[in-house]
């Protein structure tokens, strides 16, 4: 089984995982948490082991981290996780975007090609995320 980490934070809905990348402070685990909030369960906080089985990635938690995410300014915070969940999307928290509809984007993660969007400052982010697990974008 192929693998690695990514510096990414991930969440499940509906059996389906969102891997959020970018740089250190770009607002992976705000999200992580706004999600939480919202409905969606904690994959991993920002160390994401994603790895490739029969053509499908996967997200968990590496061992020492599991079940643990940070909350800036408050700490580490304890929280129910799962995995290994198979990953539908990715968001790139350090690429905003400005398009009201922005076009179909695909990033590449262990040779897989997985849909991308990038962070939109907005309150209904971390909803439309969850909405988009659970139906997909049209």
């Amino acid at each position: 089984m192929e693998q690695t980490i990514l510096h990414a934070s991930a969440v499940s809905c509906a059996g389906k995982a969102v891997v959020f990348t970018g740089q250190s402070g770009s607002g992976k685990s705000g999200m992580a948490l706004e999600m939480m909030a919202l409905g969606g369960v904690l994959v991993s906080d920002d160390r994401t082991v994603v790895s490739l089985e029969q053509g499908q990635v996967y997200a968990s938690a590496p061992v020492a981290i599991k079940g643990l995410i940070e909350a800036r300014g408050v700490g580490i915070l304890s929280a129910q996780s799962v995995g290994p969940v198979a990953v539908s999307l990715v968001v790139d928290m350090s690429m905003l975007e400005t398009a009201r509809l922005p076009p179909e984007r695909e990033t590449i993660i262990l040779a897989q090609s997985l849909p991308l969007l990038y962070k939109v400052e907005s309150r209904y982010f971390p909803a439309a995320i969850l909405q988009y697990l659970r139906q997909c974008r049209v």
